[in-house]
């Protein structure tokens, strides 16, 4: 069973921090050079294996283990879109890592052999670099990038593939090390839960598990502070001189609006697979959004799913990270389901106001959270009443437990009530 261990990563002074940064961002360019190459490839008809040697193209820079490291990753992506095309599932070809008008995801992979973790009074992670970075820098032809580590690791085991990653809106550089632990929960029957996922945006995500939990993670801020950026940037944009589409300020707000969006939805993905898989949870559904789109379309609902929640984006990351875990994420339809009532099943008879969801039955609850729970219905048992919702709120750097969970963060919910 993998878990993952998290530091903060300090570079030691502010040339190790700008090497940093220009490796992150050429692994961004790799990256998005690779996909564009195969996305062509594929929409031409033509096999998206044929590409050009990006490894050689990188190798100065990145060193040839990370760079293949990078193209491994690229092609895995692909590799996963090509089976859930198999099954029939919706799906879309792996997506770009930014650009420089909207901001770029400033991420690298290092294989296991190739960095040195040490964790004491002075904690550090040697990385390797490039030939080319080394003579910018003046690094010896032996010498790999030393940086400070804060953190304790929770997991000991065998370590897989570092995962290095720039967080602009806290200026912070993390470190994500996937630990290979030799007690596999999937051999007990506390790993075979199952937990339905409804995705929007005045709340980011509903969950309900086959345990009785339900969790609901609050997006009404961050999606006024987001629209609240648009709207500058469309001011902006209308000011500029004829012929001109941006500048450094529109730019500056596209990629603070990205990367507050992003920190976000990543730390989401963190805390709530933690959750799950701490429920025994070994599989995810995670509805489909183009059925519900092609059926309730309008232009503030394709703000916030398409551009807003970046569906896409979320979907991967958060297939990237359950592997983590042994979670299995699957697309399903959730055509209705926040319409069903979970009460009687009618689709005809409810009615939806804002959060609330209402049924001529006599039922009233919260509509996301119903969702979640009708979509997890139509896949395996749900037991009810539900416990008391979990609900959180994004502080601009993690997500803490509401006060109206009525209950301190971490502790478990009262199982006898329904939310």
């Amino acid at each position: 069973m993998r878990r993952t261990n998290t530091f903060v990563v300090r570079p030691r002074s502010e040339q190790d921090a700008e090497l940093l940064h220009e490796l992150l961002d050429a692994s961004a360019s790799l990256w998005n050079e690779l996909t564009y190459e195969r996305r062509q490839n594929y929409f031409d008809g033509k096999s998206v294996w044929d590409t050009a040697d990006y490894r050689q193209r990188y190798v100065g820079v990145l060193g040839s283990a990370t760079a293949q490291q990078l193209i491994r990753k690229n092609k895995s992506a692909w590799r996963s879109f090509f089976s859930l095309k198999e099954k029939g599932e919706k799906c879309s070809p792996p997506g770009y890592w930014g650009n420089e008008e909207d901001g770029r995801t400033l991420r690298t992979y290092v294989r296991n052999d190739q960095y040195t973790l040490e964790m004491g009074d002075r904690s550090r992670l040697e990385i390797p670099v490039g030939k080319e970075l080394k003579e910018e820098y003046g690094l010896g032809h032996t010498e790999r990038l030393r940086l400070e580590v804060a953190g304790v690791p929770k997991w000991d085991g065998k370590h897989g593939r570092l995962e290095l990653y720039y967080d602009e809106s806290s200026d912070q550089f993390r470190a994500f090390q996937p630990v290979t632990i030799d007690t596999s929960r999937l051999d007990t029957p506390l790993a075979s839960e199952e937990a339905a996922l409804d995705i929007g945006a005045n709340n980011l995500a509903a969950c309900t598990t086959t345990t009785g939990q339900q969790y609901l993670y609050h997006g009404r801020d961050l999606f006024d502070q987001f629209r609240d950026t648009t709207r500058e940037i469309a001011r902006l944009q209308s000011k500029l001189p004829e012929g001109r589409y941006s500048s450094n300020r529109i730019r500056q707000l596209y990629g603070g609006r990205t990367r507050r969006r992003d920190h976000a939805q990543n730390a989401l993905v963190r805390d709530l697979l933690e959750r799950l898989y701490n429920e025994g949870v070994s599989t995810v559904y995670v509805g489909d959004l183009t059925d519900v789109l092609e059926t309730h379309w309008s232009v503030r609902a394709n703000q916030k799913t398409h551009n807003f929640w970046a569906f896409r984006a979320f979907l991967d990351r958060l297939a990237c990270t359950a592997e983590e875990y042994d979670i299995t994420v699957e697309v399903r339809s959730e055509a209705w389901t926040s319409q069903t009532c979970p009460n009687c099943g009618s689709t005809t008879d409810t009615t939806r106001h804002q959060d609330t969801l209402t049924c001529s039955c006599g039922f009233e609850g919260h509509a996301d959270l119903v969702a979640s729970e009708s979509f997890l219905r139509r896949h395996t048992d749900v037991p009810r009443p539900m416990a008391r919702p979990v609900r959180f709120e994004w502080d601009s750097h993690e997500w803490l437990e509401s006060p109206r969970s009525h209950r301190p963060k971490e502790v478990r919910t009262d199982q006898s009530i329904h939310g």
